[in-house]
């Protein structure tokens, strides 16, 4: 796919850091060899997870958000390559298969203004064609056989991601979603915060639960559109696990899991759930992160879990000298993700 730029042998070596003693996930993961078709090659491979970056942030810009995102799958490629391959976690399990080139279209919206109503409509066309590019890709591979690991972007890839998913599988997925907001908005036009709304709308999302919503910055109406649909669309909140402690993290998790689990389900994370991690909408009160790796781990670990997708990490946002830390954060989650669904249950 003309789209797709493919991450090659001399890309691999530029972030993998050799030292003697040792194996790096860099001399493991595997490569499609140049000239080789993608979609053959998948077929032919043993290796179950194929990381892609979706180097991008006009989902964001089209929502009032802060840019950034775009920088999020060069940061994590690099930590990526870095992770030690032992008993533990193997490289070999992963293909590296590129990101989606979105060049042009960041171009395109370098001098856009979301305030100006023609501006925001040119927003949410290049929204819709980064969303056909995504849907198409996730659609091959899942239709290879394997589990998509989506990085970058903002969360307007969710609905590339579901109906890419849904197509390949022949119905509509489920869907759960570590948040601190919805992304459940009305249908004005294509941004990062109602990339589920209208994958609900267009029948590719049958089921959808939000985990940890911010009561204070989830709108009315939002809340009111979820209590009609509360047979396919649930959630809990921050507030009420941890900070009212009416509820328990794990117990919630539970119930959240009998919810989707029913059917195929994408693992949608956004790291503007998490307290002081750059992002678009950045947080300082949220979940830790290491409640985030347990919810991945139990999430990962059910044979319907399909797909994960980890966005609006921002590392461009973080001014100081720790902006590598969320490449890091993210290598820690897909090591996670991958050690619990290696054995399915």
């Amino acid at each position: 796919m003309d789209k797709l730029i493919p991450f090659t042998i001399n890309d691999l070596a530029k972030v993998t850091n050799h030292r003697s003693g040792e194996i790096k996930f860099g001399e493991k993961m595997i490569l499609v060899p140049k000239g080789v078709n993608y979609v053959d090659f998948l077929k032919e491979s043993d290796a179950k997870y194929v990381l892609l970056g979706i180097p991008e942030d006009i989902g964001v810009r089209a929502n009032y958000g802060r840019p950034g995102a775009a920088s999020a799958w060069e940061s994590a490629i690099k930590s990526i390559a870095n992770i030690q391959h032992n008993r533990f976690c193997k490289g070999s399990q992963i293909i590296v298969l590129g990101h989606i080139d979105v060049t042009q279209e960041m171009k395109d919206v370098e001098n856009l203004d979301f305030n100006d109503i023609d501006d925001r409509s040119k927003l949410s066309q290049l929204v819709e064609k980064i969303d056909k590019e995504v849907s198409h890709i996730i659609f091959t591979l899942i239709k290879a056989g394997k589990t998509p690991i989506i990085i970058g972007g903002g969360h307007n890839n969710a609905y590339g991601n579901i109906k890419g998913t849904a197509l390949a599988k022949g119905k509509p997925i489920n869907a759960i979603n570590f948040d601190a907001h919805s992304d459940f908005r009305i249908l004005e036009g294509r941004h990062s915060g109602n990339g589920f709304s209208y994958a609900y709308e267009e029948g590719f999302l049958k089921k959808y639960f939000i985990f940890g919503l911010h009561e204070n910055y989830t709108s009315k109406s939002v809340l009111d559109i979820i209590k009609k649909l509360e047979d396919r669309v649930r959630y809990n909140t921050y507030d009420s696990i941890n900070i009212r402690e009416e509820k328990d993290f794990n117990h919630e998790m539970i119930s959240a899991l009998e919810f989707v689990k029913s059917d195929f389900f994408g693992i949608e994370i956004d790291l503007d759930a998490i307290p002081n991690i750059a992002s678009s909408a950045m947080t300082i009160s949220g979940f830790s992160i290491e409640q985030l790796r347990q919810f991945i781990s139990y999430f990962g670990q059910h044979r319907n879990a399909s797909y994960l997708h980890i966005c609006e990490g921002a590392p461009d946002l973080d001014n100081s000298s720790n902006n590598h830390l969320i490449g890091k954060l993210i290598g820690y989650l897909i090591t996670d993700f991958i050690k619990a669904n290696h054995e399915k249950v």
